[in-house]
């Protein structure tokens, strides 16, 4: 019998969340075909098997955190792995050493040990639910089911914060606790924009200009010690809302590319992102974040800095006043960074950009 565990999936990550399974006890699998879904921060990430052969038991479940090393899934077989295809380890041991299947002894109904807790917490009887697993097994969702409309509903109603959204909280933890946020607002005239103006590409254009003219908010500080490091180029976040939680792909190199070749990059990281093909590489390391909220609602934002980054603009709704319309701007960064006036100019010159751009 061989072990198989979560292999290191670069990007300096120690850990990843467990997805889905694409195989069950008993099914017998090809070298290269996919094992099971992890998420790695932002990124889903599909592992391939490194063998050939049949599987026995899972050594993970679906929502669990494993560490880089750590044991997923173990085969009936010792390796058998094609030429160059090897991810991850595999471990011969004894077949005492791989843990009991998640079905406990002389029990029907198959439920890892999780859901059998949660269903004996809740005092739900697993034998008389309906099983929506994939391989016949009771899941945590069949049992949250059966609490529905009943006096535990109020507790099964809690849903545990997994992948992007788990990150995300944590992420903004960090922030909040670090972070001096100061913010600045303004109101950009945009009367002469066409209706079907690409109001984000003419952001991150006037962001470009804005960091030409102004420098100390496209920047990165350490507080320990106290230090910042101003970027010549823009490498652009762009704030995504998906189901998942929010996600920032990066816009490598923004100042430098053409209106066109701009507008193209930006619908190809989005598109990635909400996707959720891509690997870590395209959320890694922005410069500057871009919010544009305005398609969702509201005007003015005081938003969150994420470190190492300095700032983040935020762009609401467009509205009307007297006869014109004006497009709302909030400008928040970190006042152990940049002061004020730096926070001011910046702000003034993408107002300019964005003003030039409608004429």
């Amino acid at each position: 019998m061989s072990t198989f565990r979560l292999p290191d999936l670069g990007e300096g990550l120690t850990e990843a969340e467990l997805v889905a399974w694409h195989v069950g006890p008993g099914d017998h699998v090809a070298a290269d075909q996919p094992l099971v879904s992890v998420e790695t921060e932002k990124a889903v990430v599909e592992i391939p098997s490194p063998q050939a052969g049949t599987v026995a038991r899972l050594l993970a479940e679906v929502g669990q955190r494993v560490a880089v090393g750590a044991p997923l899934l173990a085969f009936a077989e010792g390796p058998v792995p094609a030429a160059g295809v090897l991810v991850g380890t595999l471990d011969e041991a004894p077949a005492q050493a791989v843990p009991p299947p998640a079905a406990a002894a002389g029990s029907a109904v198959k439920a890892t040990p999780a859901v059998r807790r949660l269903a004996r917490e809740r005092g739900v009887d697993l034998a008389a639910l309906r099983p929506s697993g994939a391989h016949g097994e009771v899941t945590r969702d069949d049992v949250l089911a059966a609490l529905s409309g009943s006096a535990a509903a109020d507790t099964a109603a809690w849903q545990p914060l997994r992948g992007a959204r788990r990150t995300m909280a944590e992420v903004m933890a960090r922030a909040g606790a670090s972070v001096v946020p100061a913010t600045v607002m303004d109101e950009v005239e945009v009367t002469p924009w066409p209706a079907d103006a690409p109001v984000t590409l003419r952001l991150v254009a006037a962001l470009a200009a804005a960091c030409r003219a102004e420098p100390a908010l496209n920047a990165w500080f350490e507080a320990d010690p106290p230090r910042r490091l101003l970027h010549p180029g823009l490498d652009l976040g762009l704030a995504v809302d998906t189901p998942d939680g929010l996600l920032v792909p990066v816009v490598r190199g923004a100042e430098s590319r053409p209106p066109e070749a701009l507008g193209a990059e930006i619908e190809r990281v989005v598109g990635l992102a909400r996707s959720r093909k891509a690997g870590p590489e395209l959320y890694r390391a922005p410069t500057l974040t871009l919010s544009n909220f305005g398609s969702l609602g509201g005007r003015h934002a005081v938003l969150v800095v994420v470190p190492p980054q300095v700032a983040i603009l935020g762009a609401g709704r467009i509205f009307g006043r007297d006869g014109a319309r004006f497009l709302p701007l909030s400008l928040t960064f970190d006042h152990r960074a940049a002061t004020g006036g730096e926070a001011a100019r910046f702000l003034g010159a993408l107002s300019a950009a964005l003003r030039e751009a409608g004429q």
